[in-house]
């Protein structure tokens, strides 16, 4: 397919009255702006390499990216919509968006502008400062999200810590989801079953087919080399197998509701060498570009419930939802509430580097072997990997929350800044102070081997805390709490930590903290 402008989305030189730019995650294709067939409107997609720049993404990331929005771009066409795709290799690419944006307004006469509500800070000031540049410019909604940008702002006003609980709740009674008739009551008269949620898988586990979407990309990767993008992770040229299109990312929805929400309530902790997937969706990249609306999504799991309910238990049902319109709208409010002070936030005042092997997953240490290494084959790690395996580590060496924000904004598929800032700064590294998160989520070994099987080959022993093979991890964690008294011992919530500390003594102290002294001066030989 030629994307150039002689190729199949080719600039025809005639006027038209405004100029619609559509973002690579903003991929709606119910959205209002398509309802009518505008043929003085004219849509522009572009490919620009900023945006393979900020950070150093993973290769399937930048592929599935540019894929999904080529894909957009011609069903947009085929539906009677004009539109300009800038490829990045297309000579007229200007390799900006106001560039691009001032070259089509130019060669058609265009002097209106509209663009749709950015979901990154970067963005939003970019964009704000090109429409104040223009004699005529208007930003619309995205039609996405179930809450605006202010709605937990507002609710939380006056509050230090925004309770993800309590938003969770307020939006089950707003949308009605999961509710009495009288819509103010849960229903079965249970909020939250995440105590029911926690579940190691049994031995005799059996991982399910994966669905996948296979395609040959071998014609990306040669215009990424031709571009000179730096890329990080794995790709078989002919192995891209993310959904790409709403068809292909209604596929997986219905895979998901038949064939995992049965077993995602229990198991969604859960992790295990020999299956990268378990029960999880994998639909946050069809969520995040907006290929999937989150209620249809909420509505397709409830569906399926209601069908066999003897085969899906409301926990897992529940579990589901929660991450749908509890997480995903709560994290989007607190990035648009606390930005751009946010992205500079470093509460314990971590200073570290990221251990080289985060680029490489070569460690010995099993657990993190695997996320990584599985993160670098799939860009994808479910989100107890990112956690309590990548992030808890992080977080015990103390590194600088600059360096894990680039890491998993760059590793991850469904990474866009406004879901992975406070879900990385927040949640995992605890930089906010407790915005997001109500104590750091740090663990030793102990949790690691209780939801998985990566202790059981490891060349580091789970249970001792000092010596050549001690687990990283469980001198890590007391040396995490014991420098960071000053700021953490008073929080309830993890009393229990320093009340065992305490009891230890002094040479057990001493041996557990130069263990993990070692351990942070060799961390690239871990």
């Amino acid at each position: 397919m030629n994307l150039s402008s002689g190729g199949l989305f080719g600039a025809i030189v005639q006027k038209y009255r405004q100029l619609r730019l559509i973002l690579g995650d903003q991929l709606n294709s119910a959205h209002p702006w398509f309802d009518n067939q505008e043929k003085d409107v004219l849509y522009v997609l572009m490919e620009i390499l900023p945006e393979t720049q900020y950070v150093q993404h993973h290769i399937q990331k930048i592929c599935g990216f540019f894929l999904a929005m080529r894909a957009f771009a011609q069903a947009l066409q085929e539906a009677g919509h004009e539109v300009r795709y800038f490829s990045l290799d297309d000579p007229e690419n200007k390799q900006s968006l106001e560039g691009n944006c001032h070259y089509l307004m130019q060669i058609h006469q265009i002097d209106a502008f509209a663009y749709q509500e950015p979901d990154e800070w970067r963005l939003e000031v970019q964009l704000n400062d090109f429409a104040r540049s223009l004699p005529r410019a208007e930003m619309v909604s995205s039609h996405h999200f179930l809450t605006d940008r202010n709605t937990l702002k507002q609710w939380f006003e006056g509050k230090k810590n925004y309770l993800m609980e309590s938003f969770y709740r307020k939006m089950r009674i707003k949308w009605r989801i999961l509710m009495e008739d009288d819509g103010q009551k849960p229903l079965t008269g249970q909020w939250n079953y995440d105590a029911d949620n926690r579940k190691k898988l049994p031995p005799s586990y059996t991982p399910l087919p994966v669905p996948g979407f296979v395609r040959n990309v071998e014609h990306l990767l040669e215009m990424l080399r031709k571009m000179g993008i730096s890329y990080i992770g794995n790709l078989q040229p002919d192995r891209f197998d993310w959904p790409v299109t709403r068809t292909e990312s209604l596929q997986l929805l219905q895979d998901f509701v038949s064939n995992r929400l049965p077993y995602f309530g229990a198991y969604q902790d859960a992790m295990h060498t020999k299956d990268w997937l378990l029960y999880h969706a994998r639909l946050s990249f069809s969520l995040n570009v907006k290929m999937l609306h989150p209620l249809e999504v909420v509505q397709a799991a409830i569906g399926a419930w209601q069908n066999t309910p003897d085969r899906i238990p409301f926990a897992a049902l529940e579990g589901f939802i929660r991450q749908i319109i509890g997480w995903r709208e709560y994290v989007r409010g607190i990035y648009w509430a606390q930005m751009p002070r946010y992205s500079q936030l470093n509460f314990l005042e971590h200073q570290a580097p990221l251990p080289a092997w985060y680029w490489t997953g070569r460690t010995h240490m099993n657990c993190l072997k695997h996320a990584i290494g599985q993160s670098l084959d799939r860009a994808y790690a479910h989100h107890i990997q990112r956690l309590m395996l990548t992030g808890n580590f992080a977080l015990l060496l103390g590194v600088h929350p600059d360096a894990v924000d680039a890491w998993y904004l760059g590793i991850y598929m469904d990474a866009v800044e406004w879901v992975e800032m406070p879900n990385t700064r927040g949640m995992s590294q605890f930089a906010d102070g407790g915005i997001v998160g109500t104590k750091p989520y740090v663990s030793s070994a102990n949790y690691i081997h209780k939801m998985s099987n990566y202790c059981t080959h490891c060349f580091y022993k789970k249970d001792l805390r000092v010596g050549a093979r001690a687990c990283p991890f469980n001198s890590l964690y007391w040396d995490f709490y014991n420098r960071h008294s000053e700021k953490l011992a008073s929080n309830p919530r993890i009393g229990m930590a320093y009340r065992l500390w305490d009891r230890m003594n002094s040479q057990e102290k001493q041996e557990i903290l130069a263990q993990a002294a070692f351990y942070k001066q060799n961390v690239d030989a871990l």
